[in-house]
């Protein structure tokens, strides 16, 4: 990733007090991930609150977003896929990091 520590440390801020203030919503295709990969809102928010952004991507159809990598309470791995510049956030997809496009939760296959 390609930004500063400052930059970072003001991108997941920005994201934890949207969490924290209830401020964000989930897409629709990030509900049908939620619910084929047996997640529930508590992990994305865990994951959220525990993560790592691992990969930027400002050029996205609906503003600048970062890739998280978390764990849920069950120290099960989970991406979260969210807006980092809105004023609500949006989480747009949840999944499990799997192989073969996953070597870890953090290292694309």
């Amino acid at each position: 990733m390609n930004i500063t520590e400052n930059e970072y440390e003001k991108i997941i801020n920005h994201i934890l007090s949207l969490i924290d203030n209830n401020e964000y919503y989930i897409t629709q295709h990030a509900h049908i991930e939620m619910y084929e990969e047996l997640y529930t809102i508590e992990d994305v928010i865990l994951g959220i609150k525990n993560g790592e952004i691992i990969e930027q991507y400002p050029e996205h159809k609906r503003g600048p977003c970062c890739l998280i990598s978390g764990k849920t309470n069950k120290n099960r791995p989970i991406h979260i896929v969210t807006t980092t510049t809105q004023e609500k956030l949006i989480i747009i997809t949840v999944y499990e990091p799997t192989k073969p496009k996953w070597i870890s939760p953090t290292k694309r296959g």
